[in-house]
């Protein structure tokens, strides 16, 4: 059995996978494009992308996501950072072997990748407990005054195919921590490594009971980039990238 033949197999990817999804729910109605192997020039599969429909249709599930999300206590949050990166180590030679077949990246630098993510989890857990803020004396009698953080809103993440997961796993536990929603825009060229990370970090919200929307993937080309840049519903987008 080849790398191909068991990628297939174990991360049980199909022939046609769905490239847009708000969690539980998966869906793709733009034109389909096929993921190839620079390893071996092989088709490893064909992905629906997402439309402007699409698009709306994610952007809702995460406006509505954000209003209960975001009153979740920031150390709970944390704990679905936590288990997410148990995922990761879990899957850690599937998803580093699929990176380095996808991209074309060595075997090792595909691990160390995922290690990335892994370490990026651990890291925001421990932020999780720490989103401290000052508290001040007042002018006026018997008040105080402290600081508090709040949530932007929606995150956006357009990342590039070089670092196919880990760009994306630094947003996202960062932003999820802090009571933020994430929608991702991954690259067209490594589509199936975004569709694994999206069925793992959604198993970790359905088994917690997260609303659908905290965490969205759409798989498309530079218009849908297009759309996530100028969407002012969305107060931050995390691009990496060249021209």
């Amino acid at each position: 059995m080849d790398i191909k033949e068991t990628l297939i197999k174990k991360l049980k990817i199909k022939d046609e996978e769905l490239g847009c999804s708000t969690g539980s729910k998966w869906f793709g109605n733009g034109e389909p494009i096929s993921s190839f192997s620079p390893v071996d020039g092989k088709i490893i599969g064909k992905i629906k992308t997402g439309s402007k429909e699409d698009y709306e249709k994610i952007i809702r599930a995460a406006q509505d996501a954000f209003v209960k999300f975001r009153k979740i206590p920031a150390p709970k949050r944390g704990e679905l950072v936590r288990q997410f990166g148990e995922k990761l180590r879990e899957n850690k030679e599937e998803l580093g072997t699929l990176v380095s077949y996808e991209m074309g990246k060595s075997y090792q630098e595909g691990l160390g990748e995922v290690q990335e993510m892994i370490d990026i989890c651990d890291f925001a857990v421990g932020l999780s407990r720490q989103l401290h803020g000052l508290t001040m004396h007042s002018e006026r009698p018997e008040h105080r005054m402290y600081e508090q953080y709040h949530p932007l809103g929606i995150v956006g993440i357009i990342s590039a195919f070089n670092f196919p997961v880990a760009v994306w796993s630094w947003n996202v536990a960062l932003a999820w921590v802090c009571g933020n929603v994430t929608v991702w825009k991954p690259s067209e060229k490594t589509p199936l490594c975004s569709i694994i990370c999206q069925r793992l970090i959604s198993s970790v919200f359905k088994e917690n009971n997260i609303p659908e929307g905290v965490s969205s993937l759409i798989n498309g080309d530079y218009k849908i980039g297009e759309l996530l840049s100028a969407d002012n519903r969305m107060p931050l987008v995390s691009a990496t990238g060249s021209t």
